[in-house]
């Protein structure tokens, strides 16, 4: 099929490798403008356009979709159909009905749940076993068109976000494949979501990592995993902020003193063992100091000893 693919960051490239691998012809592929990326904040090009200019695919980049030239060029492309894979814009329903079968979307929830620009991590935060990727018709509302196919993860106790993000884009290629057949075969059958059943996944800023200690454990835990690698779980000790990077949740049979949330009680050989709500404890395993490097918790107590008591704050202390 001739199919029109927008897509922006790492999570679409390898659904674009594999519909070329299987035979399907990109005649166009749509990113995003080229922006600052990275530490250095140089202007670099999408993931998937540098991917896309591998395979000679030409390469569109509006700045708005709904602008009438950029829809005029996706006309005179002739897809048969439109893919999404984590675009990053709502596209209007005059671009998503110009290919001649529609437009469907790459999307990695097991919708209705977690419609939004943040599925992965915040399946993560709300401490979901299991994940996975549905393929849906595009539809006006957000996340909401029917269902195409579906496939099912699960999502390890200590997995990241990055980490299962990876995964997802595999699974989703895949899928996305097989369905692009089923399309083009005619055979495609459309399940209705319950939307009654929607959950929203809304875009992840800096201040979700700030980390409120009179959660429990496991909820602080599954913060850190899914806002791992951004933006980062953070906290206060006296008045430096430290990213928190890895972490564990200790088995209620750890004997620790009873401490408020947020007291470190414990600086052990290699984690530092943080009082949490519910009489829980939690187990820093990496951290970084701001401006400075990533340290597993050993290397850090190695050079930074900490005296108790000490506490880790969500705001440094004032006057």
């Amino acid at each position: 099929m001739k199919i029109a693919f927008f897509g922006t960051p790492a999570f679409a490239v390898p659904s674009l490798e594999q519909l070329v691998a299987a035979g399907d012809q990109i005649v166009v592929a749509i990113t995003q403008p080229d922006r600052p990326r990275g530490r250095g904040h140089h202007v670099q090009p999408s993931p998937l356009k540098t991917a896309a200019l591998a395979h000679g695919i030409p390469v569109l980049q509006p700045e708005r979709v709904g602008d009438p030239a950029f829809a005029a060029a996706l006309a005179s492309c002739g897809a048969d159909l439109g893919v999404v894979a984590a675009y990053g814009k709502i596209l209007p329903d005059a671009i998503l009905h110009t290919p001649r079968h529609g437009t469907i979307n790459v999307h990695a929830s097991l919708l209705p749940r977690f419609r939004g620009a943040a599925p992965v991590h915040r399946a993560i935060i709300a401490g979901e076993r299991e994940t996975g990727v549905t393929m849906i018709r595009l539809v006006r509302e957000m996340d909401a068109g029917p269902m195409l196919a579906r496939a099912v993860r699960p999502i390890a106790d200590d997995e990241t976000s990055d980490v299962v993000d990876r995964a997802l884009a595999e699974i989703g290629a895949s899928l996305l494949v097989s369905t692009v057949r089923e399309i083009a075969a005619g055979r495609v059958t459309e399940q209705p979501q319950d939307h009654a059943l929607a959950t929203l996944a809304p875009r992840l800023t800096s201040e979700d990592g700030r980390l409120d200690w009179t959660r429990p454990a496991r909820a602080i835990h599954n913060l850190v995993r899914g806002l791992h690698p951004w933006p980062h779980a953070f906290s206060f000790l006296d008045t430096s902020r430290y990213l928190i990077l890895r972490t564990e949740v200790e088995p209620a049979s750890v004997q620790v003193p009873a401490q408020a949330p947020g007291h470190i009680v414990e600086a052990g050989a290699d984690r530092l063992r943080v009082a949490c709500g519910e009489g829980t404890v939690l187990a820093i395993l990496a951290l970084q100091p701001e401006g400075r490097r990533r340290l597993p918790t050993r290397a850090f107590l190695a050079g930074h000893p900490i005296d108790l008591p000490a506490i880790f704050r969500p705001f440094p202390p004032t006057g």
